[in-house]
């Protein structure tokens, strides 16, 4: 760079920058939709990447004042060489959704995901390119003329980039209506209109709790009998389908589970969103997928609260990142905070098995209904090799770094499904606890499992979570989702578990779950809808 350098020389540096050196993704794919690589498609490519220069260079031009245009470009460089690492290294696309995913998980997890090579990337594109435009002495256009000369500048930018636009539209409109991907994959204007999406809904106006389901009661199945009823819903992380043995996975990821008496597999079973920010909201919510927003959600109470309205006592322990509001107004225990000696912790993170500490004396001493949620950290990436115990180390090499580009796909797709074969020993136990409560005190027992959303091991370049749905790959949005009752709990509410295991290959989603739970325990309350009750057709009136 020059030793002195006009703003307008500035601008259209960086934004041919950005443009260029943080937009690969963007690139490979844009240059695939429009027919690949070749001498009759470079025109369409090169005025495609002045175009985007362009729109970048008229948006930064407004911004091109003295004590201004530094920490803005600053601020862009870096946060922008942080989005293209992680497009580039894990294949993800940046929404709203992505962005409340990452400003509401935990230090502990995000700190997996930084590595020397996360380092030396930021250095090099983030931090270098930034001490430049830092040490730069700029020439600004001053008073009125200064001020003409910006507004002239960014018209006559955005004017080149409409000319363009019209003269290749017959090219770029296809491309962009079949290829919705794109939005997401230009940076920086994917993260930040993404914030800004996600900061307006999180604080546009005062939350305010509107209450549902307060006419809760329990229906005729409670009537003449005294025991009481525990129910486990246990909300996995980041487990697919597809890695379960009891769905057809090539590896026996389920020994435990595929023995256990009386568990019910669904095999055709869909999330609500991609991400746990979205999915465990979403789930517990009376919205559904298509009516789903998380200011919707945040401003009304959900089938916890109307569990607690027909008089259970409802009870959330968490060993993730928490519940993302869901649990605000029932009892909470953080069971993810380690102490010393405990052998169910390592490090800074305990394993799943600890929230079954003390479960079955909490349900010997109960007296009244008890609804248990239990909040796995499951398989949560990218460290999928810390989220078990060495012992259920089955399949390997495995990946025990953070940084992908470190491991072969197979060895990550070992680490992951020894996460699976942990799950399916943490879902075993929690079986186990329940058939010897119900024998030993006398209570009527059920577990629901599903998934909050799925992981992509490399498929299409992809890892991780968090695509936007519309453009979701299955391996995101096939989850699990399993049944188990006692035999006390089944003829108490009259459910056919050979009826529910006939439809085990029938299509059910997170939808099911809010009208489902209420059905399978007999709550009649306005707000339940019988159509969504999977358990409706296998439920028979006493």
């Amino acid at each position: 760079m020059p030793n002195r350098v006009g703003a307008a020389q500035l601008t259209l540096a960086v934004s041919a920058f950005l443009a260029a050196v943080y937009n690969l993704k963007f690139w490979e794919t844009f240059t695939l939709a429009t027919g690949g690589l070749s001498l009759a498609n470079l025109p369409l490519h090169v005025a495609a990447f002045i175009l985007v220069v362009l729109i970048f260079n008229a948006l930064l031009t407004m911004a091109s004042f003295r004590f201004v245009i530094k920490p803005v470009l600053i601020a862009l460089l870096v946060a922008t060489s942080v989005a293209s690492y992680f497009m580039n290294q894990y294949g993800v696309v940046i929404d709203k959704s992505m962005v409340q995913n990452v400003l509401e998980t935990d230090v502990h997890e995000a700190t997996e995901l930084v590595s020397w090579h996360f380092a030396l990337m930021i250095a090099v594109l983030g931090i270098l390119p930034s001490l430049v435009v830092a040490r730069a002495k700029i020439d600004f256009p001053e008073g009125p003329r200064g001020l003409a000369f910006r507004l002239g500048t960014g018209a006559a930018s955005l004017a080149v980039a409409a000319l363009l636009l019209i003269l290749f539209f017959k090219s770029l409109a296809p491309a962009l209506r079949e290829h919705r991907e794109l939005r997401y994959l230009l940076t920086p204007t994917n993260y930040v209109q993404a914030l800004h999406g996600y900061l307006r809904n999180r604080f546009s106006t005062p939350l305010v709790v509107a209450p549902l389901g307060t006419d809760a009661i329990k229906g005729r199945a409670w009537a003449g009998t005294s025991r009481n009823t525990v129910t486990v819903i246990v909300v996995g992380e980041t487990a697919r389908a597809q890695n379960f043995s009891l769905n057809g996975y090539g590896r026996n990821t389920n020994p435990m589970l595929s023995q256990q008496a009386g568990l019910i597999n669904f095999a055709n079973f869909q999330s609500c969103g991609t991400a746990t920010a979205i999915s465990v909201p979403c789930v517990f919510s009376a919205l559904g997928r298509d009516n789903f927003s998380d200011s919707k959600a945040r401003r009304q109470e959900g089938l916890l609260d109307v569990l607690s309205h027909a008089g259970f006592t409802v009870l959330w322990r968490d060993n993730n990142s928490g519940c993302k509001g869901v649990c605000e107004r029932i009892g909470f225990e953080d069971m993810s905070a380690p102490t010393p000696s405990d052998p169910l912790c390592e490090g800074d993170e305990c394993f799943d098995e600890r929230m079954l500490k003390g479960l079955q004396e909490m349900i010997r001493d109960a007296s009244n209904d008890l609804v248990l949620v239990l909040h796995q950290k499951g398989s949560h990436g990218p460290a999928y090799s810390r989220r078990y115990p060495a012992k259920f180390g089955r399949f390997g090499p495995v990946c025990d770094a953070a940084d992908f580009e470190k491991c072969s796909n197979g060895a990550i797709t070992a680490a992951y499904d020894n996460t699976i074969v942990y799950t399916d020993y943490f879902l075993s136990k929690a079986i186990d606890l329940l058939r010897d409560s119900s024998k030993q005190y006398g209570v009527d027992a059920s577990l629901v499992y599903f998934s909050d959303h799925g992981e992509s091991l490399g498929e299409n370049k992809l890892y991780l979570h968090g695509a936007p749905y519309v453009i979701a790959p299955p391996e995101q949005t096939h989850v699990p989702f399993m049944l188990w009752m006692s035999e006390g709990f089944s003829e108490r509410f009259r459910i056919d578990r050979a009826c529910l295991n006939a439809r085990r290959e029938q299509p059910f989603s997170h939808d099911n779950i809010f009208h489902s739970m209420l059905g399978m325990l007999n709550v009649n309350t306005a707000v339940f809808n019988p159509r969504l009750n999977l358990f409706g057709a296998c439920t028979h009136e006493g």
